[in-house]
């Protein structure tokens, strides 16, 4: 055994010993949390019904322990978020809530196709809530090893003070493994700063209110700093020999800095735009770039990451009636929409594969089903759902 493996068995075992420790130890320490509940306000007998039965979930460590083997690229990223059949879906729900979502727009000064696609790109506007339990998962990581766990402690507390206030009822809080939660995917203590009752019914339910939900959101961007009236950026052209490590949304320079430099509208015509920005270049010179504005910030800062918040600007747009990403990804393997990542599910299982439901969400199942497909086609064994492995099938 090389020393790097054994230093990979010892911190496996390491990791073991400890989820075995945190797993005895389960009870005293929801013992030690619901005192520090007390303190917060939270009663006996919300934190005992909220708490009975659960357990320790191996599960949530499991994910929180996960290290994705495979990142997936810009275009795929995109592809699964903003498709034709995301756009028509929020269409439907912006015309169902148009109500709500003009009561949010006009409160909080953030314009309702904004508040839409965060929406849509988080829950696919209420459809996908998440399915681990809030209480089980965030008390598991309050009382595991993890370095965070002072962090989801105080995750847990927030939510017994949810159910504690009546807002929600614990049986219906359930969310992703971290503890996000409802139709917009609030992280409890989120919830407890920002989530409002816009629907005026004396409950901030963000998980069976949509309007709620989208007041929520919009108080969350008003809170970031969205200012209405003005978007959040456009697509742009770069000019040849554009040096990417300028890029960046943090890297904002005065318009007239970019218009020098070379970039342009896509049509050739000069930038504008107010106050300094940032151009964005998300596959490298050779794709897609954009520039952004203090808006695309306020998108940012609801997950942190410039593609998420390219998704939930590209998606917005189109929700407008605008056209999406003009040119093209540096890719000669196209991805896929969610609809053909279906197809390619349901092509792979009447092959034998075990890939699950085909709900067009690409898992490791799935990664794997493509690898052992692209090996018999004499194909690269990447494991990714593109253009090239699907029209394979399809051929085959």
């Amino acid at each position: 055994m090389t020393s790097r493996a054994k230093t990979t068995a010892l911190l496996c075992l390491a990791s073991l010993a400890a989820t075995g420790s945190a797993r005895a130890d389960f009870q005293s320490c929801l013992a030690g949390i619901q005192a520090q509940a007390a303190g917060a306000g939270v009663s006996a007998q919300t934190f005992r019904a909220a708490t009975v039965g659960i357990s320790y979930d191996d599960k949530v460590i499991e994910l929180s322990q996960a290290q994705p083997e495979f990142k997936t690229p810009i275009w795929d990223y995109m592809a699964a978020l903003v498709d034709d059949e995301r756009v028509d879906d929020g269409k439907a729900a912006m015309r169902q809530h148009a109500q709500a979502l003009a009561a949010a727009e006009a409160k909080y000064g953030v314009d309702r196709y904004t508040i839409a696609a965060v929406w849509g790109v988080e829950s696919n506007f209420g459809k996908n809530l998440g399915k681990m339990p809030l209480v089980q998962s965030l008390a598991t990581l309050a009382c595991s090893g993890n370095r965070r766990r002072d962090f989801f402690r105080g995750e847990l507390i927030a939510t017994l003070k949810i159910i504690e206030r009546g807002d929600i009822d614990a049986s219906r809080l359930y969310g992703s493994w971290a503890g996000a939660f409802g139709q917009t995917q609030f992280m409890p203590s989120t919830y407890q700063r920002l989530a409002v009752d816009l629907d005026g019914d004396g409950r901030r339910d963000v998980v069976d209110s949509a309007a709620d939900a989208v007041g929520s959101t919009a108080n969350f961007l008003r809170v970031a700093k969205w200012s209405n009236g003005h978007g959040w950026g456009y697509e742009v052209r770069l000019p040849r020999g554009f040096n990417v490590a300028a890029a960046g949304r943090r890297n904002k320079k005065p318009v007239a800095h970019w218009s020098s430099l070379g970039v342009t509208r896509l049509d050739g015509r000069p930038l504008a735009a107010e106050g300094p920005v940032g151009i964005l270049a998300p596959a490298g010179a050779d794709g897609p770039a954009f520039l952004v504005t203090r808006n695309f910030d306020a998108i940012y800062s609801y997950n942190a990451a410039e593609s998420y918040g390219l998704a939930i600007a590209v998606l917005s747009d189109r929700l407008r009636g605008r056209p999406g990403i003009q040119a093209e990804w540096p890719t000669d393997d196209p991805p896929l929409s969610r609809a053909e990542r279906r197809d390619l599910q349901a092509r792979l299982a009447r092959r034998g594969y075990d890939v699950g439901e085909p709900d067009g969400k690409v898992g490791a199942k799935t990664r794997e089903a493509i690898k052992e497909i692209e090996a018999q086609l004499g194909m690269p064994r990447t494991g990714r759902p593109g253009a090239k492995v699907l029209e394979a099938l399809r051929r085959g």
